[in-house]
Order: C-alpha cells, then structure tokens, then sequence
C-alpha cells in the first residue's frame, strides 16, 4: 500500500493565473495529477467545461454529506469542492481557495502551499477583465483579493510571482523539487 500522496495547492485572487500554471505544471511532471474541482458556479462563456466539474448544489451536498471531498468551501454563493485523490503513486496538485487550502493543512500539514500573487492590483483587474468575468464579480474579486492575499501569507509555504507564465511555471517546478519528499524519481524535464 502507497503512503499518503505528496500534496501541493496552487492560491490565489481570482485572474492570477492558477489555472494556466496548474496545467503547465502537469504538463511538465508526469508525477502530478491535477484534482478536477467541483463547483456550483455557472461555467464562463470563456470555459470547454474541463476548468471544473460543474454540479447543482444538491449533488455537491449529497457530495459533501458521502464525504466525498479532501475540502469544499462556500465563495461568493457558490460552493468549491476538491475530490478525495486517488490511491497511486502520483502527486496531488490542488488548485482552490484560501479556505479549501486551510483545510488541506488541517488534513496533512506537510501539504506545500504556493501562493500565486499578480505582479500588481492593475494588473490583477485587466486579468479578471479579460478572461471575461462580469463587472460584479470582478469587483467582488478585487474586494476579496486583499483579505486572500494577508490569509495566503499566513499559510503559504512559498509566494510566487506571476509575472511570466513560462519563469512562474519553472519557480515552482524548482519548489516542488526542492520540497517534495526523498526517494521519489526526479521529473521529466521537456
């Protein structure tokens, strides 16, 4: 039986860029899976619909009461949920909110948090304007995002910058191979 799967979270305001990293990063390790989070939130006109698993609220609750999430939280009305991972031998990348990783850290405090940062609140905002959010939700975000940002200090392992995707991508890269645990065959480098 395999011990307990290495566990890194991607947080972060909304725009910063998790997403695009997470696939990069599961692009360039063939250790990591990315969990599919759930969520109650409409898909954006901008989403294919493989971003999140979208579910109504009572299928994530009926979710929630088979335990079926390492964490779930309510977020501005619509509730987040990562799935419990798989047994097998590959790493665990989560990317969520605050909350869900606070959770994370209560269920295995050796899980490595990153907190993705925007270079600026300028340009946080022209993120979250261009992937197509609606004037609401985007000032809900940028509302949101200092309280995020202090919360994600006090629990991050590393803070990461996201100036670049391609110098963010091998940060973590580098990160992730400096903490993951011993004994574990390096990745692929492409």
């Amino acid at each position: 039986m395999s011990a307990e799967p290495f566990i890194a979270v991607l947080i972060g305001p909304g725009g910063v860029g998790k997403g695009t990293l997470a696939r990069r990063l599961v692009d360039a390790d063939e250790r990591l899976w990315l969990s599919t989070s759930w969520t109650t939130r409409p898909a954006r006109d901008t989403e294919d619909g493989t971003e999140y698993h979208f579910v109504d609220r009572a299928t994530f609750e009926k979710a929630i009461d088979d335990d079926a999430f390492l964490e779930w939280a309510e977020f501005h009305g619509n509730l987040y949920g990562t799935p419990r991972p798989p047994a097998g031998e590959r790493d665990v990348l989560l990317e969520i909110e605050v909350q869900g990783a606070e959770q994370v850290l209560a269920h295995d405090p050796s899980a490595v948090v990153i907190l993705v940062v925007a270079p600026s609140m300028e340009q946080l905002e022209d993120r979250l304007r261009g992937r197509g959010d609606a004037e609401e939700h985007v000032r809900k975000r940028l509302s949101s995002a200092p309280h995020e940002l202090a919360k994600g200090q006090s629990i991050a392992t590393r803070v990461v910058i996201n100036d670049d995707v391609d110098r963010a991508t091998s940060e973590i890269l580098s990160i992730l191979e400096e903490l993951r645990p011993s004994g574990r065959p390096p990745s692929k480098k492409d």
